[in-house]
Order: C-alpha cells, then sequence, then structure tokens
C-alpha cells in the first residue's frame, strides 16, 4: 500500500519538460567523441571549451546527464539539483552565471526521465542519479567532500539532503524553496507517514555542515514555513535569506539573492579544517554540558551507560544498571538486623536499608525504588558506580 502510495505521488511531483529543451550529439572534426549540446529551439550546438557533457551510469541502470561547468579561478565545485519542472537546457544560462559570479566549478545534471537522461523520474531514481554524479565527480575531477557545496533547489532539496547526510565533511548545503517533505506541501500534517516522499524533515537532522536556507515569503507553492522549519532544524544554521515578495520560481531575479549566495560561499571557502573541528569540539562541549553525566547516557540521570538487565522474576521492573548472578549463601545480611532475612526496611537508620527477600536467582543495584520479589541493595543515583 505504501509502494503504491508513494508511485502515485511520484506522479504529482514530477513535470519533466515535454519535449526536452536540448539534445545530445556526438562532435565532429576535431571534437569527434566528445558530446555536445544542441538547443531544441536554436537548432544549433553550445561552443563552450570550458563546459563538459557527461553521460553518467547509475545503480539503478539509468544513464543521466551531466553539465560541469570549469572555472579556473574556482576553489570549491557546486552540485545543483534542479526543481520538478526544469532541464539542464533550461538552466544552463543560469548555470553559466553561477559559475561566473560565486567563482566555483559546477555540476548540473538531469534526474532519470529529464532532458536525455533514460528512465523515469521516482524518488528512488533521483537518489540514485546525485549518488552516480557525486562518485563522478570523486573518479573523474577529483573532488573530495571537503570542497563540494550541494545546492538543492524545491523538489532538488530530496537528493541533496539525501547525500548530505550520508557525507560528515561536506563544505556546505544551499536549501533554495526547500521543502520539509512531498506531503507536506499538499496539506499541514505534524506525523510524518510512510508513504510520504521526499522526506527532508528526517534528513536535515544528519547534516554535519553549515546550510544556508533561500526561501520567498510569498512563496504560494511551497510556503515559506517549509525554509523556516529547515533552517530551524539544522544542526549548523547559516543565516538565512527570506526574500521579501519573492515567489517560488524567481528568486535569482533579486539582487540579494546573488549577493548573499556569494557572501555564503566566501565563508566556506574561508572555513579551514582547522575552524571547522574547533566548531565541532564547541557544539559537542555543548551537549555534553546539557547532560549530567560524566559518561554519555543518552538523557539519563545516571552516572555511567551500561547493559539494562532483566530479572527472572517477572514482577521484578528492569531498571537495575547492574546484575550479579550468586547462590543463597553469598546473599549478604544487614549488619544491624538480627535474622538473614530483612521485611523490607531495616529499622536501623545507620545501614543502608538493604532490602531482602526469598529471591536466590539474582542481585541486583537499583537507583531507586524497592523490589519486593527479588533481592535488591538500593542505592542513592548522586553516587557513582561502576560496570563492576
Amino acid at each position: 500500500m505504501g509502494c503504491m502510495f508513494s508511485q502515485l505521488a511520484s506522479k504529482f511531483a514530477f513535470f519533466p519538460p515535454s519535449p526536452a529543451t536540448y539534445q545530445i550529439r556526438k562532435g565532429e572534426g576535431e571534437g569527434e567523441g566528445r558530446l555536445r549540446v544542441v538547443s531544441t529551439a536554436a537548432g544549433a550546438a553550445v561552443e563552450d571549451s570550458l563546459l563538459d557533457v557527461l553521460m553518467i551510469d547509475t545503480k539503478r541502470g539509468n544513464k543521466i546527464v551531466g553539465f560541469y561547468l570549469r572555472n579556473p579561478c574556482a576553489r570549491l565545485t557546486l552540485l545543483y539539483s534542479h526543481g520538478n519542472a526544469a532541464d539542464l537546457g533550461q538552466l544552463y544560462d543560469l548555470f553559466l552565471q553561477l559559475k561566473v559570479n560565486l567563482r566555483v566549478n559546477l555540476m548540473g545534471y538531469d534526474y532519470s526521465g529529464y532532458g536525455a537522461s533514460t528512465g523515469k523520474p521516482s524518488e528512488s531514481n533521483t537518489y540514485a542519479d546525485i549518488e552516480a554524479v557525486y562518485e563522478c565527480l570523486e573518479t573523474e575531477y577529483g573532488v573530495s567532500q571537503e570542497d563540494l557545496i550541494l545546492y538543492g533547489q524545491s523538489v532538488g532539496s530530496g537528493p541533496t539532503l539525501h547525500l548530505a547526510s550520508k557525507l560528515p565533511r561536506l563544505r556546505g548545503v544551499v536549501l533554495h524553496s526547500a521543502i520539509l517533505s512531498g506531503l507536506r506541501v499538499l496539506c499541514h500534517v505534524k506525523f510524518t507517514f510512510c508513504f510520504d516522499i521526499y522526506k527532508n524533515i528526517n534528513k536535515i537532522k544528519k547534516v554535519k555542515c553549515p546550510v544556508l536556507v533561500i526561501h520567498g515569503t510569498e512563496d504560494d507553492v511551497v510556503n515559506w514555513l517549509h525554509g523556516n522549519g529547515l533552517w530551524k532544524m539544522s544542526r549548523e544554521p547559516y543565516d538565512p535569506l527570506w526574500i521579501k515578495g519573492g515567489g517560488h520560481c524567481n528568486l535569482e531575479l533579486y539582487p540579494d539573492y546573488i549577493r548573499h549566495l556569494c557572501k555564503f560561499i566566501q565563508e566556506m571557502e574561508n572555513l579551514t579544517t582547522k575552524i571547522r573541528l574547533k566548531r565541532i569540539r564547541q557544539t559537542l562541549q555543548q551537549q555534553k554540558g546539557s547532560c549530567c553525566c560524566s559518561v554519555s547516557c543518552d538523557g539519563c540521570c545516571c552516572k555511567v551507560k551500561c547493559w539494562q538487565p532483566k530479572c527472572s522474576r517477572p514482577s521484578c521492573p528492569s531498571c537495575c544498571p547492574v546484575r550479579f548472578k550468586c547462590p543463597v549463601s553469598c546473599k549478604p545480611r544487614c549488619p544491624k538486623c538480627p535474622t538473614p532475612r530483612c521485611c523490607f526496611s531495616c529499622p536501623s537508620t545507620s545501614c543502608f536499608a538493604w532490602k531482602c527477600c526469598s529471591c536466590t536467582s539474582c542481585f541486583q543495584w537499583r537507583c531507586s525504588g524497592c523490589c519486593k520479589s527479588c533481592f535488591q541493595w538500593s542505592c542513592c543515583c548522586e553516587r557513582r558506580s561502576s560496570n563492576g
């Protein structure tokens, strides 16, 4: 059922231009064997010596088109994932502007079923597409994740965050008119359903690099609340850009767009490994200071994190961090009680209030409470304990 809903959602999520706005042909003469782009409208080939046209194989058996635009002055590479109603032919002019103004190398690609790429568009195919493009950047151009910035527009935020959540040393991420999830674009829901697509609301928390969010306040396709929500959930949020009056497909026309983007790229260029490690240490110290434990304990108040055992008696609550098996003869006695069996509360105020009974199968320490079906030693949670 969930798969059927996901397939149905995909039909409403992808609108590839038909026919495609470009074609791929093999070069002739001096450029024989080199792929060239031919505009469908003009019918002329694009002449650009700094443009590489690639056909990239994905793990799902599709061949997708990639445009790699080189900038001799670039220090970083931008991997651009476009929206759901465009292809590379429509974005080529924008890519040229971004390459020059941002001083980056730029890789754009068409999803399966878009432009001259084979296959059909789907969520899983877009994930395979961006993974194949990243592998191509690594192997063909020597681009490491430390020198890579991922850019996702609208639906492109899905594959962007998918890859970003898998790359711990990524330089940065840009989310342009991004979505929290596919279903949340259509209706306001507070829960994530199994049949939802592009669950960015879950993946943004796994991204370990600076995240810039750009969104128009008058976006009538993807509400501004999507961008604001992603920015608030980012582990390392960068100053967001809320373009007043901006819609869904026109943010590039506003001067603040390129200005803020340039600032982000420059700061990412200056973000050395030493600075990043310092920020990571500060974040870890803040997280450590917010917990009362000397060892990571996932929010509990115990001094150490240890195995959670279960008593052989079904009536015994399982909150004791340490468990020892012992015979009956080893059961200690309360030093202030005349008999070896106490009645759950020692009358003496100087002992440790040992609680004992007829259980012969376990010996347990507890942080609090009293179990009346097994032998237990109650201890104060302020005292440090060890794993034995």
